[in-house]
C-alpha cells in the first residue's frame, strides 16, 4: 500500500540532520520524498519518476493536490531501504551496488516490475550473468524463466547438468518455478539419462542380442561385467548429467570399470581381453557429447 503526506520543511532539516535521509538522496531541490518501510527517506525529482517508471508516471498524471511550498510530497513504499537504494540508484545513472545474491535480485526485480522500470530490469538481466550470481544455475534459471530471458535460461540449465535437481535442497526453489519451466529441466535431466542407457544398449556397444562367445575363440562368455558398468553409467547420468564424472573419473577408476577393462575369455587356452577399453573410451564419451545440453 503506498501512502502520501507532506513533511513540514523544518523537520525535515532535523530528519536530515538525524541521518533519517539517504545521503545520495538529499537534496533539497528534489519535490518527492520516497519512504522505504523501515523509515529511510529518499529526497528525487518527480520528473526523474515519470520518465523512468510507468507506474509512477500513471500515479502523478492524476489530480493531486498541491504541495504548500516547500513541503515535498512523501511517497510511503513497501520495499525496505537496501532494494529502494539500489532501484533509484539504476534510474538515476548512479553507480549502481553489486548484486551478491538471489535474494537482492528477487527482490529487485519484484520491485522493478511493479513499478514498471524496464530500465532496472535490464540492467538486472546483465548482472545476473556474472558472478556470483552466475554459478547459482537453479536461481538464474527461476529468474530468467519468470521474466521470459530464453538465452539466460539455456545457459542455466546447461549449468544445472552438473546437479542433481531431486536432492532435498533444490527442492524449494524447484517449488517456486512455473509448472512448464520445472518440466523443461527435469525433461532435459531424464532425456540425458534415457539417452545414454539406449545407446549403451546399441551396436557398435555389446548388446543383448549379441552372441555371448569369445571373439577368438568362440568360447561361451558372460557380458555381467559390461552390464554392471553400464548399469553404473546410467544411475551417476542421473545424479549428474552433464557426465564429466563418467567420461573423466569413473570409467577409469569405478570398480565395475576396472573389472570390465579387466574381463578376458575364460578359455584359459585364449584368454582374449573381452572389451577394447580405449574405443569403449571413445564411443562412450562421443555418445555424451551427442546428448541434449539445454531446455
Amino acid at each position: 500500500m503506498m501512502e502520501m503526506e507532506s513533511i513540514p520543511s523544518a523537520a525535515l532539516v532535523n530528519m536530515v540532520n538525524g541521518g533519517a535521509f539517504h545521503k545520495s538522496f538529499s537534496s533539497p531541490d528534489a519535490d518527492v520524498v520516497l519512504g522505504a518501510k523501515d523509515h529511510t527517506l529518499f529526497r528525487i525529482h518527480s520528473w526523474t519518476l515519470k520518465t523512468t517508471s510507468g507506474w509512477f508516471r500513471s500515479l502523478f498524471s492524476m489530480p493531486q493536490q498541491s504541495p504548500l511550498p516547500n513541503h515535498p510530497e512523501t511517497i510511503n513504499l513497501d520495499e525496505d531501504s537496501h532494494t529502494l537504494e539500489s532501484l533509484l540508484l539504476m534510474i538515476c545513472g548512479l553507480p549502481i551496488n553489486p548484486l551478491t545474491s538471489y535474494d537482492e535480485v528477487d527482490a529487485l526485480l519484484f520491485a522493478a516490475e511493479k513499478y514498471e522500470m524496464t530500465g532496472p530490469v535490464s540492467l538486472i538481466r546483465v548482472l545476473i550473468m556474472t558472478p556470483p550470481l552466475l554459478n547459482q544455475p537453479l536461481r538464474l534459471y527461476a529468474a530468467a524463466t519468470r521474466c521470459g530471458w530464453e538465452e539466460e535460461a539455456k545457459h542455466a540449465s546447461a549449468q544445472s547438468l552438473a546437479l542433481n535437481i531431486y536432492a532435498p535442497e533444490h527442492q524449494p526453489i524447484l517449488r517456486k518455478l512455473r509448472t512448464g519451466a520445472v518440466l523443461d529441466l527435469i525433461n532435459l535431466h531424464r532425456d540425458r539419462r534415457e539417452g545414454i542407457r539406449k545407446r549403451l544398449d546399441e551396436q557398435p556397444f555389446v548388446t543383448a542380442s549379441t552372441m555371448a562367445s569369445c571373439p577368438r575363440c568362440r568360447w561361451k562368455i558372460d557380458h555381467h561385467t559390461w552390464r554392471e558398468l553400464k548399469y553404473k553409467v546410467v544411475m551417476e547420468m542421473d545424479v549428474r548429467p552433464l557426465g564429466d564424472t563418467v567420461v573423466d573419473v569413473g570409467l577409469m577408476d569405478w570398480p565395475e570399470a576396472i573389472a570390465c577393462w579387466d574381463a578376458k575369455c575364460p578359455n584359459v587356452e585364449c584368454t582374449c581381453v573381452l572389451y577394447d577399453k580405449v574405443e569403449t573410451l571413445r564411443l562412450i564419451r562421443d555418445c555424451i557429447d551427442s546428448l541434449p545440453k539445454t531446455t
